[in-house]
């Protein structure tokens, strides 16, 4: 099993902060116009929205992070790793195609689809390893954790056909995917901790 370097769990750490810290602070901006249960993130980082920069400079770097644990997480499987990168490529992308300031937009949505799918599938995609393995890159919990993203991911398609907190799922899920990283970087680090633990002798 390659070695995880620590920085890694710093890169993968920063990923939720900036997310949260970013809808947060551009709903700030928005003012009380803004309702988080019923809008999505894309309407803060929408052209002419009072927070656009607050949130465009969150995906920029949510991408970035991104790029960075895929390239430090060298004991998960490249396949893993590729998607994850793709996630964070996708979510530089968004900053670069942001939401109209009314109505829809196909590439927006489309890169956004993408970046979804990308993070959803890569912890399965990661799996590397049988009981050996650091618990996050096992093949049970990397299917429940994805399997999860995709209930959260169905929960906000429903909530948006029917004009319901789709706010909410949106953050719950997108919340999911920005922590999950950090988990795999933690699990890897404690699991070379162990290992090096049990080999030295006495």
């Amino acid at each position: 099993m390659r070695l995880v370097p620590k920085w890694a769990l710093l890169s993968s750490g920063c990923a939720p902060v900036v997310l949260v810290g970013g809808w947060t602070g551009a709903a700030l901006f928005e003012g009380p116009s803004y309702d988080p249960v019923t809008q999505t993130i894309s309407v803060l980082g929408a052209y002419g929205a009072p927070g656009f920069w607050v949130m465009t400079l969150a995906f920029v770097a949510l991408g970035l992070c991104h790029l960075l644990t895929a390239w430090g997480l060298r004991a998960a499987a490249t396949a893993g790793r590729a998607a994850l990168a793709g996630g964070g490529l996708a979510a530089l992308a968004v900053a670069v195609l942001p939401a109209p300031s009314s109505g829809g937009s196909l590439r927006h949505g489309a890169v956004t689809v993408v970046g979804f799918t990308l993070l959803a599938v890569w912890p399965v995609l990661a799996v590397n390893g049988g009981s050996a393995a650091p618990w996050a890159l096992r093949l049970a919990p990397s299917l429940a954790v994805t399997a999860l993203m995709a209930a959260g991911g169905a929960w906000f398609l429903v909530a948006m056909g029917r004009h319901g907190d789709a706010g909410i799922a949106e953050r719950v899920v997108t919340f999911v995917q920005s922590l999950w990283p950090l988990v795999v970087a933690a699990s890897c680090l404690r699991h070379a901790a162990e290992r090096d633990r049990t080999a030295v002798p006495g």
